[in-house]
């Protein structure tokens, strides 16, 4: 697995490509279910990552993220219910957030154009 770059938008652009060829995304759920955190971008605002592998995503479940694991999400749903749901509830998406839990933070409605976009 090739690590991920110290270029947010290289990153994003890595998660669009890679989420289309396998057709899956990957989140982190806990018992309270899945990992949010506070935007360092925009006051107010949570945040809940996503990542286009699951060693991308484990790579974060240590320290206070140790409580997440990583749970595969069928892209077509991640589409169609997941990303209009979190616009809706006013929550951004991170995508492939590196070690140090650092990377892009978009409006989901963004990110599902960006994905139409590849798709087609």
């Amino acid at each position: 697995m090739t690590p991920l770059s110290e270029d947010f938008d290289e990153n994003y652009d890595r998660f669009i490509v890679e989420a289309t060829e396998s057709g899956v995304v990957w989140g982190l759920e806990g018992d309270d279910g899945f990992a949010v955190c506070p935007s360092v971008k925009h006051e107010d605002t949570d945040v809940m990552p996503f990542w286009s592998s699951r060693e991308l995503a484990e790579a974060v479940c240590v320290d206070e993220w140790e409580v997440y694991s990583p749970v595969a999400i069928d892209l077509e749903e991640f589409l169609d219910d997941w990303l209009p749901g979190l616009h809706q509830d006013v929550i951004l998406v991170g995508i492939n957030w590196n070690d140090d839990l650092e990377g892009a933070e978009e409006e989901p409605l963004d990110l599902l154009e960006d994905i139409d976009d590849e798709l087609s």
